[in-house]
C-alpha cells in the first residue's frame, strides 16, 4: 500500500488517571516509521487531546460542558504533539499538526485546499497528524468522532488503506469479554447484521466505539479504500499487516468507488433538509442513475436554499440519496408533484428541469 491513513483512538494514547501514554506513542511511531522507510506514505488521525488534558485539569472523565472540554483539548493538544514529535524524531521523521473542523470540508474550496496541504506535506516526507479542532469546534461544526474524520480524510487524499487502531483486536461476533465469541477476520460487505453486531456505547474517554468504526469503514470502502480494524496495543503489527499477515478485521473495498465530488457531497456537507420521494423516484435514482424531478417529490422538510445539500428519503423514512438542490425549499413546496413543463408556469422562472441533477446526486 502506497498511501495509508492510520487512526489512533483515545484509549490507546491517554487516560484521565495517567495522562499521555508516551510509551505507546513511541511504539506506534516506531511501527509507522518502519513502513514509511519501506516506501509508504502515512497520515495519522489522532484522538487523545481531550484525554491528555483531563489529567492536567484534575478531571477523571470527559466533561459534558463544552467549554471545559474545549479547554481540556487546548491543554492536551500541545502535549500530544510534543509526544509525537519527540517519538518520530528518534526515527528521523518530522510531523506536522493539522486541525480541522467540519467547516473546513463543507466549503468546496477549503476542502480542496485541505487536500493540497496534506499532499504537499506528504511530498516533503512529513507526517501530517490530524485532529478535530476541539478548542474552537461546536456541535454544529463537529465531525462527531475521529473515526468519521479518518474516513473522510482517507477519501480526501485518495488513500489506499485506512487502518483503525483500537484497544480490541477487531470486530467480534459479540462482546469480546463474553465467552464463545470469535474474531471476524474478513468482511466482504457491511450489512445491517454487521452493524448490529457492532452496536454499543463508546468509552468514557473516546466518543467512538465499534459501531462508529464500522460506519467509518462503510464510508471508506465506498471510496474504494481497504479498511482494517486492529489492535494498537501490540507493537510490530503494522509492518506485519503490510507484509500480508491476517491481522484484525479486514473490510473489502467496493470495486466501483464514489467520485471525488460526490464523496464531498455525501460526507463533507451537512444536510439542510429533506425531500420525500415516491416509489418511482426512488427506483429511478437508485436503480437507473436518474436525476430527481419535481414529479417524484411528495413532501419537504426543513428550510434550505438553492445550492444546499438535502437528503432524499423514501416513503418509509429510509435515507436514499443526498445531493445539491437547484431550488429552495419554498420553491419545491410549490412545484412538488408537478411535471417539469409546469415549473416556469408555477414559479415564474425555471433554473433547471431537475430538482437535483444526477451529477450532484449520490446514493447513500
Amino acid at each position: 500500500m502506497k498511501r495509508l491513513v492510520v487512526k489512533i483512538g483515545s484509549n490507546l494514547l491517554a487516560s484521565a488517571e495517567q495522562g499521555l501514554n508516551t510509551k505507546r506513542i513511541h511504539a506506534i511511531a516506531k511501527d509507522i516509521s518502519a513502513i514509511i522507510d519501506r516506501g509508504s506514505e502515512v497520515l495519522i488521525v489522532s484522538s487523545g487531546a481531550v484525554a491528555a488534558g483531563l489529567k492536567k485539569l484534575g478531571l477523571k472523565e470527559k466533561p459534558k460542558d463544552i467549554k471545559l472540554k474545549q479547554a481540556a483539548a487546548a491543554i492536551g493538544q500541545s502535549s500530544l504533539m510534543w509526544a509525537y514529535e519527540n517519538s518520530f524524531a528518534e526515527f528521523n521523521k518530522k510531523a506536522a499538526q493539522v486541525l480541522l473542523t467540519r467547516d473546513d470540508v463543507a466549503d468546496r474550496v477549503r476542502y480542496i485546499n485541505a487536500k493540497n496541504t496534506l499532499l504537499m506535506l506528504l511530498s516533503y516526507k512529513i507526517i501530517p497528524i490530524i485532529n478535530e479542532n476541539d478548542p474552537v469546534a461546536i456541535d454544529e461544526i463537529k465531525f462527531g468522532d475521529n473515526d468519521f474524520l479518518a474516513s473522510l480524510v482517507s477519501g480526501l487524499i485518495e488513500a489506499e488503506m485506512l487502518v483503525i487502531l483500537s484497544d480490541v483486536e477487531g470486530l467480534y461476533t459479540k462482546n469480546p469479554k463474553e465467552k464463545g465469541t470469535s474474531l471476524i477476520t474478513s468482511v466482504d460487505e457491511i450489512t445491517l447484521d454487521i452493524e448490529k453486531i457492532a452496536g454499543g456505547e463508546g468509552s468514557t474517554v473516546g466518543t467512538g466505539g465499534m459501531y462508529s468504526k464500522i460506519l467509518a469503514a462503510k464510508q471508506a470502502v465506498n471510496y474504494g479504500i481497504h479498511v482494517v480494524i486492529m489492535s494498537g496495543e501490540k507493537a510490530g503489527l503494522l509492518p506485519k499487516l503490510l507484509d500480508g499477515e491476517k491481522i484484525g478485521t479486514y473490510f473489502k473495498p467496493k470495486e466501483q468507488k464514489i467520485p471525488s465530488k460526490k464523496r464531498w457531497i455525501a460526507h463533507g456537507l451537512k444536510s439542510k433538509g429533506m425531500v420525500y420521494l415516491d416509489d418511482g423516484a426512488v427506483k429511478a435514482i437508485t436503480m437507473h442513475g436518474k436525476s430527481l424531478l419535481p414529479s417524484g417529490i411528495t413532501k419537504v422538510e426543513g428550510h434550505f436554499n438553492t445550492g444546499d445539500a438535502v437528503t432524499c428519503v423514501g416513503q418509509e423514512g429510509k435515507k436514499i440519496a443526498k445531493g445539491l438542490t437547484n431550488y429552495s425549499s419554498d420553491d419545491i413546496l410549490r412545484i412538488k408533484g408537478k411535471n417539469t413543463s409546469e415549473i416556469e408556469k408555477v414559479l415564474g422562472y425555471k433554473y433547471s428541469d431537475e430538482i437535483i441533477h444526477r451529477d450532484n446526486l449520490v446514493v447513500i
